[in-house]
């Protein structure tokens, strides 16, 4: 198992930078997702590739909702010691990098998350679709909106000649 969770690990941290568009961030994520891998019992009729990035998701919706209450917590100082962390300032990338990463990063959660397995992992929307729990047709759907929405940010700027 050790070795399948190997192979998976380039895979499985393209998917963690996708739904946190952050390095660090995605480097805690996977190694969350492993160690959750090798510390619990896989269930015997489970394909590894599916349950290692429905972990990796779930994890995610756990880390969100901590942020969500720590955010909370920050917002309202009578409910802490007064002692507020600034967050880590993220590095400056590649300028089309940048562009990208901002264009997914408005794309809806559900959305994100298919076109990273589908464009980026190259998973096929059936197996995409029972990592998410989803019909086949929500996957297409989903897909279908991302790539309008991201086609449509990513879109060269032309100035208007009037």
């Amino acid at each position: 198992m050790q070795q399948e969770i190997s192979e998976l690990l380039p895979r499985l941290r393209r998917f963690s930078y996708s739904l946190t568009g952050s390095r660090s961030d995605a480097d805690d994520l996977l190694q969350n997702t492993v160690e959750r891998l090798l510390t619990r019992r896989t269930p015997d009729d489970a394909d590894l590739t599916k349950w290692a990035f429905r972990v990796c998701r779930n994890i995610w919706i756990d880390e969100c909702r901590a942020r969500k209450v720590r955010r909370e917590v920050a917002n309202n100082p009578e409910l802490t010691d007064g002692q507020i962390v600034n967050g880590e300032h993220q590095t400056t990338r590649e300028i089309e990098w940048d562009r990208v990463d901002t264009a997914m990063a408005q794309l809806p959660e559900d959305q994100r998350q298919i076109i990273s397995l589908v464009a980026i992992q190259g998973m096929p929307y059936k197996i995409v679709a029972e990592i998410l729990d989803v019909p086949k047709g929500t996957v297409m759907s989903r897909l279908a909106r991302a790539r309008a929405a991201l086609s449509k940010a990513l879109a060269p700027v032309t100035m208007r000649t009037d």
